[in-house]
């Protein structure tokens, strides 16, 4: 199962409506949690809101997520090692108040930690691909290395 996540905050429609048209052509069921869109959708299963609890359960069991460009659905994803693609909002087409998702999409792409796709034709392409990974995990906890490191600051300042 694919589990498309829009956030809470704002409709995404375009997006819904990309990814409905796709799943025309995929053989794996879609859910769809689209927060007050306005799009029917035909190929995937939507629902307007869904609880904490439920939203956790259906991160936890899809194969994939796949998702707007925030920052606690893009770490969550690394943390429970989940492949991720990120389709930024767009502020100049009225999706959000700012170009962050997009400053966040560009610099995640850098780093190598999530697949992003910038339009259609790129969303599609990495929706119908086989080959789909975890591109980079994140763990609960700090590493040793930044614990070791913080501790000796901490013993230089006393």
């Amino acid at each position: 199962m694919i589990f498309v996540t829009i956030g809470t905050q704002a409709p995404f429609d375009r997006f819904i409506k990309i990814v409905d048209e796709i799943a025309a052509n995929l053989k794996e069921e879609i859910i769809a949690q689209t927060y007050k869109s306005q799009y029917q959708a035909k190929n995937i299963k939507t629902v307007d809101f869904l609880a904490p609890d439920e939203f956790n359960k259906l991160f936890k069991e899809a194969r994939m997520i796949v998702a707007h460009a925030g920052m606690g659905t893009i770490i969550s994803a690394m943390q429970q090692q989940k492949p991720i693609i990120v389709f930024p909002r767009i502020a100049a087409l009225g999706e959000h108040r700012n170009e962050h998702q997009m400053a966040t999409a560009k610099r995640m792409k850098e780093l190598g930690y999530v697949h992003v796709a910038f339009n259609e034709k790129e969303l599609k392409n990495l929706l119908l691909s086989k080959d789909i990974t975890c591109l980079h995990k994140l763990s609960d906890s700090a590493s040793q290395s930044l614990i070791d490191s913080l501790s000796d600051f901490i013993k230089q300042t006393k």
